[in-house]
């Protein structure tokens, strides 16, 4: 394609989903999206290819995410080659194609897709975009969380046709408080929904922009104080020229705009919805209230440090009794931090952090670049059976046992979430576990059990265990699917 690159010019795998017992998958295709199913264990086209606009980007840098729903296909992409139509688009099953307003900044002002999520009826979009409410000179990046009704079928003819009416949109709230709140506005990865002391939660991790503090920062949502806020007040700004401001209560119309519609009520479908209703959301997606952060604090800061967090992966049963979390964060250094998350016995929604450990990823000499892009990982996964993480980078892919050392089994259940008892003795795990000066106050009860082991160790020499060595796996540039 003139003015590209070759390299741009591949063909790059930006959905890659599993349905209806095979894979969906959607390329970039040189400029020229494609989607196609193929089987899960042969990788045999099914069918026919189908065009991925609105599906997939055009361009590979481009951010997009995607899942399935019910049989339908939720996406956040762009719909052209210039990437000035961002959307959220639904498709493929039987539920009517939606989309949201084109060139509205309302609606989305250069969005960034981080992910999507399916929680309750909605559908959850996590990205970041310039905000539009702020009567700031210069551009402001904010992080914003999104959803939109499974079952929304459009509006009238008249207003919203074939566009969703439920849209709404509110500020993610990851900050320091203060007298004047430190904001870490760049949300860069989330976790899925996961279960923690009886609460949905998801996680984050946000940073700042270039021109502030160097700092990452691992902020916590709570799912239903997140949807509270989707039913709280609306903003608005009723000229080019005036501030943002709550709608008052009394201007809003009813039924309530944004909602799903439900079966039974007056108006059971979105497309019989009111044209006021229907007009308000048009012009009012962003809610007043920003979403607040659990706890009312980050869980994890790292400010002042010569790199930033960019991806994360949670594990909510680790140690022997699966009852302990552990939280994962590559880092643009190409390494991985392991924190483990304690819940505060004086507050159910505050925790605290324990770092354990920096875990090298990266390797030039086997990947083959030591550039400052080449080290930052595109995705990192964990891999419970083998008890390993997978990082991505862009060219090569990395394992990495979650732990370097192992331990007793008593060593295990006071600290380290992970180790297995080695072809150490426990005398000499326990004395590595002390000289490694992890017991502090925050050492469950459960440590005693590894301080009995100390009973008569004498002077055994600490000898910690190393595990299997990390492995690599080099990425061709393109890799065409048959």
């Amino acid at each position: 394609m003139k003015g590209k690159h070759e390299e741009e010019c591949r063909n790059y795998i930006k959905v890659l989903l599993s349905h209806d017992g095979g894979l969906f998958v959607c390329g970039t295709n040189a400029f020229n999206p494609l989607c196609a199913n193929y089987t899960r264990d042969t990788l045999e086209l099914v069918g026919e290819p189908i065009g991925g606009m609105a599906r997939c980007p055009y361009d590979p840098k481009h951010a997009n995410v995607a899942l399935f729903a019910e049989g339908s296909l939720f996406t956040g992409t762009v719909t052209d080659f210039l990437a000035i139509d961002a959307v959220i688009y639904r498709s493929l099953g039987e539920s009517p194609a939606l989309r949201t307003i084109k060139h509205d900044s309302k609606w989305f002002r250069e969005p960034y897709f981080v992910s999507a999520v399916e929680w309750g009826p909605h559908i959850y979009f996590f990205f970041r975009e310039m905000a539009m409410e702020f009567n700031y000179l210069e551009k402001v990046m904010v992080s914003r969380v999104a959803r939109v009704c499974k079952g929304d079928l459009g509006g009238s003819q008249r207003v919203l046709e074939r566009q969703w009416t439920s849209f709404l949109k509110a500020r993610l709230n990851c900050s320091i408080p203060g007298d004047s709140h430190f904001y870490f506005n760049l949300l860069q990865s989330t976790s899925p929904i996961i279960r923690m002391q009886g609460r949905d939660v998801i996680l984050g991790v946000f940073s700042t922009p270039s021109n502030s503090i160097p700092g990452s920062a691992v902020c916590a949502f709570d799912m239903q104080q997140l949807a509270r806020v989707f039913e709280g007040r609306f903003k608005e700004q009723k000229s080019p020229e005036s501030i943002w401001t709550p709608v008052p209560d009394e201007q809003v119309p009813k039924p309530r705009p944004g909602g799903c519609a439900v079966q039974g009520s007056r108006f059971s479908s979105s497309n019989t919805l009111p044209d006021e209703v229907l007009n308000f959301i048009k012009t009012h997606p962003l809610m007043d209230e920003a979403v607040p952060l659990l706890g009312h604090r980050p869980w994890i800061v790292k400010t002042m440090v010569r790199y930033q967090l960019n991806t994360m992966v949670v594990d909510t049963e680790a140690g022997p009794h699966r009852n302990r979390t552990v939280v994962f964060l590559g880092s643009t250094r190409g390494t991985v931090l392991k924190f483990l998350i304690t819940p505060s016995p004086e507050n159910p929604y505050s925790n605290t952090n324990t770092f354990l450990e920096e875990l090298e990823g990266y390797n030039p000499e086997r990947c083959g670049d030591d550039s400052v892009q080449a080290r930052q990982p595109l995705s990192l996964t964990l891999d419970k059976p083998s008890h390993t993480l997978l990082l991505a980078f862009h060219s090569c892919v990395v394992r990495v046992p979650v732990a370097r050392y192992t331990h007793t089994h008593t060593l295990f259940l006071a600290r380290l979430p992970y180790g297995t008892f080695g072809t150490v003795s426990s005398c000499e795990a326990v004395k590595f576990w002390c000289n490694s000066a992890m017991i502090n106050e925050e050492a469950s009860i459960e440590s005693a059990d590894v301080l009995s082991h100390l009973a008569g160790c004498g002077t055994v020499p600490s000898v910690p265990v190393q595990v299997s060595p990390i492995h690599f796996v080099h990425l061709q540039r393109h890799v065409p699917l048959k």
